[in-house]
């Protein structure tokens, strides 16, 4: 199996368009210590030649263009991607659907209420219906892809996203295939793409355990970290992210259980391990963890 890590920074990219702050800056500045990642997303094949996307991003044009893997290699048009797997409704995982509308064939992989999503706003509809399959998946249910592998997708802790929020009061954390988690498998191999959880309760920590490869949501250091930082209102509970750090952080969470290689993905241009000279960065690494970056390969 191999895996591409296409973006690894949360919605708004590293550096983000509008941001001023010091690690964007670093990032803008081309610093080798702050480099710049796009927005999550992650390819995985088992063959090497039919490749699976789990989300598509606002940047997913531009992480196929630096993608030697996914460049067309056979006609005047063609594509070695043969699907869209989704892990929610989010702006930054729909968005780039739109980026995939040239009559170009490939299954778009989602729930019943991510797909309910899609289908209530007409703009997706240019993913032509005769060319690009909306494969409905049901929670718990493995699907057969290319090249021997399997997926799987799972409830996680989550919320609804932001633009779907009632009112402006903290929106309640659910478990219902509103965010979901998607286990990639190759015979005895599981790799889990988790970008978005808003908690790791001890039933999520045991399907976790043993996975040869974990890629976890990332999005904050701390809880108010964009409170702190000057750049926003919400802490990350707020939005439905659990925070690396602290006695009920990811960190913690996920210490004791057996994992081959941890990956952290979906994080935040506020998020202090963005930068390699960081202490906080040495604590993720210290702790078995490698910050995501754009471009990173793994195989197995």
């Amino acid at each position: 199996m191999r895996m591409i890590v296409l973006g690894a920074a949360a919605g708004g990219g590293f550096p983000q368009w509008n941001s001023n702050a010091p690690g964007c800056n670093r990032a803008r500045l081309g610093d080798p210590a702050a480099p710049a990642r796009t927005q999550a997303s992650l390819a995985v094949s088992g063959n090497g030649t039919d490749w699976y996307v789990l989300n598509a991003s606002p940047d997913l044009r531009q992480q196929i263009g630096q993608t030697e893997e996914l460049h067309p290699r056979e006609g005047l048009r063609s594509t070695p991607i043969r699907g869209v797997v989704l892990t929610g409704g989010d702006v930054d995982v729909i968005t780039g659907l739109l980026t995939l509308r040239e009559r170009e064939s490939f299954t778009l992989y989602a729930t019943t209420s991510i797909h309910g999503i899609l289908d209530a706003n007409p703009v997706f509809e240019v993913l032509a219906r005769d060319v690009v399959e909306r494969r409905t998946v049901s929670l718990d249910e493995p699907i057969d892809l290319a090249g021997g592998l399997t997926v799987e997708l799972f409830a996680v802790p989550g919320k609804v996203p932001l633009y779907m929020e009632v009112g402006s009061g903290m929106q309640p954390v659910v478990v219902d295939g509103t965010t979901v988690a998607a286990c990639i498998r190759q015979g005895e191999r599981r790799v889990f793409f988790i970008p978005g959880c808003a908690a790791v309760p001890d039933w999520l920590a045991k399907r976790i355990d043993g996975a040869d490869v974990l890629f976890f949501d990332g999005t904050l250091w701390r809880d108010d970290e964009m409170i702190q930082s000057g750049v926003g209102q919400k802490t990350g509970q707020r939005m439905g992210h659990i925070s690396l750090s602290g006695e009920n952080g990811t960190l913690a969470a996920l210490a004791p259980i057996k994992i081959g290689r941890r990956v952290l993905v979906h994080i935040n241009n506020t998020n202090p391990v963005l930068l390699a000279d960081s202490p906080e960065r040495k604590e993720v690494e210290a702790a078995g963890w490698t910050v995501g970056e754009d471009g990173l390969r793994i195989s197995l």
